[in-house]
């Protein structure tokens, strides 16, 4: 593994650790009864993902193109694999933060609606004191979110699934676009233009039918009409779609980088 094939696979666990690490916002939202003011600071987290996912379609990119120019890399669809793999630890990692994240959120919360400003918030984090905070929030994920393992009545079927598709189609769109050039040189800038598309309807899935449901049920946690056991049980499910969606990218990056290919051809 060369070091740039370790800066994708690093690029692309954060991108997807802070994505899981969005639910221990929602929990902390509903334990402090501050749900913007949580969802305010998970943005900061986003700004950290955005600059990571804009930095690492470029060296995907220029993987390919080195691959294309030494004519060709019999590892490469290897190496998108092990990109892929990095995105589902990442996940499963963010799962196991997910209390410990809880517990920070609130914590920053806190701190935030006393000093009223970001910069010491950071300030704040940065200090002893906060690091300490940090340390004292340090927690494993408890057994008994786990043990009621029935699907909560709350969350449906179609839910879990159409937000494992939606992890799956985000996890593969930009590496399958991107190789796809590989697939086919000649067309290999249409190709990678071709991900917006793909990475497009899943957002549409993502925010027009998954997360207005996912938000109605964390009211209704905050309104104390479900129980906070329940909600993270709920939590627990959606994590574990996601997680099935990134093992899922596995099955479809071969699969769909062919299709991509194919089409460009006649975009």
């Amino acid at each position: 593994m060369d070091v740039q094939l370790i800066v994708i696979c690093v690029l692309t666990g954060v991108i997807n650790l802070i994505g899981a690490l969005a639910y221990a916002a929602r929990i902390a939202g509903v334990r402090t009864r501050r749900i913007a003011m949580s969802f305010a600071l998970f943005n900061i987290l986003i700004l950290v993902s955005r600059l990571s996912n804009g930095l690492l379609g470029p060296l995907v990119a220029k993987r390919i193109e080195n691959a294309i120019a030494h004519g060709g890399n019999a590892r490469l669809q290897g190496d998108f694999h092990l990109m892929l793999a990095s995105a589902s630890i990442a996940v499963l990692l963010g799962i196991l933060l997910v209390p410990t994240a809880q517990r920070m959120f609130s914590h920053a919360i806190g701190q935030l609606q006393r000093s009223r400003s970001v910069g010491r918030l950071l300030l704040h984090s940065a200090s002893p004191s906060g690091m300490r905070v940090m340390w004292q929030s340090l927690a494993a994920p408890h057994t008994a979110s786990l043990r009621p393992f029935a699907k909560p009545a709350e969350l449906g079927w179609g839910i879990v699934i159409a937000n494992c598709l939606a992890q799956a189609i985000l996890a593969v769109g930009v590496f399958a676009s991107i190789y796809a050039g590989y697939l086919n040189p000649e067309y290999r800038v249409t190709a990678s233009q071709l991900s917006a598309v793909i990475n497009g309807f899943a957002t549409i899935l993502l925010f027009a039918f998954i997360d207005p449901h996912l938000s109605v049920i964390t009211d209704d946690a905050a309104e104390g009409r479900v129980s906070e056991a329940g909600f993270r049980r709920v939590i627990v499910w959606i994590s574990a779609s996601r997680l099935a969606g990134t093992v899922l990218a596995q099955l479809l990056f071969l699969p769909a980088a062919t299709a991509v290919a194919w089409i460009s051809n006649y975009v």
